[in-house]
């Protein structure tokens, strides 16, 4: 459980915050550490060079980036461009240097993007073709360290394209060398089979770090240093050497020089600008980036990590999402994870260099994976068919081609659909709108299209309303709304609300979705009825008949309802999609509310959904301070022995042997739970228990209840409710 305060920025942030960044840095150290060897050797570039860029991302970058918690390094998406343009220059040392020319160029450009408030151009591409583009990615990664993996020197591999590599693969697998194959096979079990366990403290353990752990004693056993080819193991070499003047732009006056520098440039710069928007969604705090700001940070860290001989670094979204979940409050948890990088670099490049390649090609097999899993497919067709149709053409013409022609082509794909489906020609970049402010109520009425091409129009018309008002969104005079817009929208309602203001839509009973998904894109359609039709599953079904028992209100439909639950820790690792199945009904002491609560963990290919039943008390006469308590576990007792937040009691050691207590007031919260409150806790089940606001928050678990379960957690409410009347009554000054 996080504290409840907004964490403060700058110096300020590291007094108060330094152990939670320290602690959320070294975890994601763990995980960027393997990684970055892994994605610059992929990419041509010498290993630990990778590091050095993560490095650059953490001690630099983080000090003046426009986003709290994103992690800066090197990423994945970029391992093609970097490895074409190496070897499209000369390849090797020569090649290396000419690439770094087209990184620090592509730097400058982007560092000049900021200043001109580009940060918002990433709007302008359409979600499935970025995925589909980052879906291509993941199968040339995997094209090419499925050789790595079976130990087949890569320099027999040289100049193949993707998919005369997938060609190649039969012949490596009858030629693989078993123990290194075994190396690798090992690592791919660990590393999907980590995410299967359902422990809390295993989650916290960065799957890549425990590759190592087993992988190098592996190595070390089979001697693989003294029987296996040098190409076999990560080699660092004489790193401070090597980190000087590195870049070269002997090649500035070809073609092939500046495609490169527009290809760093389009990707990095989309990639990263991307991924901040994502980890908004994620931060605890609903804090909003500078994305013009980030943009310039990122060029600065680029500029300097291409002198010195780095690979280009973005806002990676693993990393990212790791931070959030890790527990990182501010901007100096990227700074300690590239502090730990720099410790790594200085004391145990030996070590690192016992990592057999195997393990990293792994560690890449499961990034490449990630973006490009049969999921990702099926996430896309639940939009649409017709983002299915973008995704998957972007796909093929990418590995065909190169990535820009293969966006290119999925950008022309949508505008195909987009002309087929009626939008006018004359409305494809313009917005077309009308905007009136009245009785501190803005009105926006949305005239024909609003699609991805003219997005930015319309972002300028939702910029210019003040917070804290009514905002009501008229439709009834649009044609088409794409999934980019309906994105973007959700994105406005939700931030707008959570500043305290109110969002209507007028008009989208007049549309046809092309899928069920609540953000697809949208049809006028004069034949389309409106109609409430509402078909119950199985845990539905129970639900009802539940709620009839107990004399419940049952709704079974989903709404968006995230200030409800605005600031109560249970959700802070995450963010609410949506409540269904709510149970209401009114007792003599409160308010009840049972609902399933949906919250989104992780982003983009990291994005996994939960759903976790709670029980909600409102309307109570008591003055309850703010606290989170759960059940204590032992990432919980790790947590307390570093940041030594848990509030506890000497009088009642088996309460505090059972629960972690968590507040920002420590001191009232030790005035509220009286002797008489610990004993109930103590001699009850573990549940757990959070209060803001002076609402209270039961759940049993991290899942979902089953319905005949309810009742306990109603009559667990309501005993601990009466508990606490019969304090207040023993206490009144309490």
């Amino acid at each position: 459980m996080k504290t409840l305060e907004l964490p403060a920025d700058g110096l300020e942030g590291l007094k108060k915050h330094w152990r939670a960044d320290a602690l959320s840095g070294f975890l994601v150290f763990l995980l960027a550490l393997p990684l970055s060897l892994g994605i610059a050797k992929a990419s041509e570039f010498p290993p630990a060079m990778g590091v050095l860029t993560a490095m650059i991302g953490g001690l630099f970058v983080s000090l003046f980036a426009g986003s709290r918690l994103t992690i800066k390094g090197p990423a994945a998406g970029l391992i093609t461009i970097c490895a074409g343009a190496v070897t499209e220059m000369g390849g090797g040392t020569e090649g290396w240097h000419l690439a770094l020319g087209a990184i620090v160029v592509a730097a400058g450009i982007q560092i000049i993007f900021g200043v001109l408030k580009f940060g918002s151009l990433s709007d302008f591409f359409p979600h499935s073709a970025v995925h589909g583009m980052l879906a291509a990615i993941g199968l040339i990664i995997f094209s090419k360290q499925i050789h790595v993996l079976l130990g087949i020197d890569p320099s027999t591999l040289k100049g193949l394209e993707p998919l005369e590599l997938y060609e190649r693969i039969p012949h490596s697998l009858m030629h693989a060398d078993p123990r290194v194959t075994l190396v690798g096979i090992v690592s791919l079990l660990i590393i999907f089979g980590m995410p299967l366990i359902k422990s809390p403290l295993v989650k916290k353990i960065p799957a890549p770090m425990v590759v190592l752990l087993v992988t190098i004693p592996m190595a070390l056993i089979m001697d693989f240093k003294h029987t296996e080819p040098a190409f076999d193991m990560a080699k660092i070499g004489d790193f401070w050497a090597n980190v000087g003047w590195n870049v070269s732009f002997g090649a500035i006056g070809s073609w092939v020089f500046w495609k490169y520098v527009l290809m760093f440039l389009f990707i990095n710069s989309l990639e990263s600008l991307l991924t901040v928007k994502a980890i908004d969604g994620l931060d605890p705090w609903k804090r909003e980036s500078n994305f013009n700001k980030d943009l310039m940070a990122v060029g600065a860290g680029n500029a300097l990590s291409g002198m010195l001989g780095g690979l280009p670094m973005i806002s990676e979204v693993a990393r990212s999402s790791a931070n959030v979940n890790f527990g990182g409050h501010t901007r100096w948890a990227n700074f300690f994870h590239g502090f730990f990088l720099l410790v790594a670099m200085l004391l145990f490049i030996p070590v690192i260099e016992m990592i057999p390649n195997t393990a990293l090609a792994a560690l890449l097999i499961a990034v490449g994976y990630r973006l490009a899993s049969p999921n990702e497919f099926f996430k896309t067709y639940k939009i649409g068919a017709e983002q299915l149709v973008i995704f998957v053409v972007t796909i093929i013409v990418t590995i065909s081609t190169d990535l820009l022609i293969g966006v290119g082509a999925g950008i022309a794909m949508k505008f195909i659909f987009h002309i087929f489906n009626g939008v006018p020609v004359g409305s494809l970049f313009e917005a077309h709108y009308e905007f009136e402010e009245k009785n501190n109520t803005y009105f926006i009425k949305f005239k024909e299209s609003a699609i991805f091409s003219n997005l930015l129009g319309f972002k300028k018309a939702l910029h210019a309303v003040k917070p804290q008002r009514k905002v009501v969104l008229d439709f009834t005079e649009s044609k088409m709304i794409d999934h980019t817009f309906m994105e973007m929208l959700h994105h406005f309602e939700e931030n707008y609300q959570h500043q305290g203001g109110t969002v209507m839509t007028m008009g989208f009973d007049r549309f046809k979705p092309f899928s069920k998904h609540p953000l697809a894109a949208r049809k006028y359609s004069p034949e389309v009825e409106s109609k409430l039709e509402i078909k119950l599953t199985t845990r539905q079904v129970a639900l009802r008949d539940q709620a009839e028992r107990e004399e419940f209100v049952f709704y079974p439909n989903r709404v968006k309802n995230s200030l409800k639950y605005k600031d109560f820790p249970f959700q802070l690792s995450g963010k609410i999609l949506y409540e269904e199945n709510v149970l209401t009904r009114y007792t003599e002491s409160a308010k009840i509310e049972i609902a399933d609560v949906v919250l989104q963990h992780g982003v983009r290919q990291e994005q996994r959904e939960t759903s976790i039943t709670v029980l909600m008390a409102s309307d109570l006469d008591l003055p309850i301070p703010a606290f989170a308590l759960e059940p204590e576990g032992l990432w919980n007792k790790v947590s307390d022995l570093l940041l030594g937040a848990d509030i506890d009691f000497p009088g009642n050691p088996d309460f505090s042997k059972k629960y972690y207590l968590r507040s920002h007031d420590a001191e009232s919260v030790k005035k509220f739970f009286t002797p008489d409150v610990l004993v109930f806790l103590a001699n009850r089940e573990e549940i757990h228990i959070e209060c803001h606001r002076h609402k209270l928050l039961f759940f049993r678990k991290r899942d979902l209840t089953e319905p005949s379960d309810l009742v306990y957690l109603q009559e667990y409410a309501l005993a601990f409710i009466q508990v606490l009347h019969g304090r207040t009554q023993a206490n009144p000054g309490a």
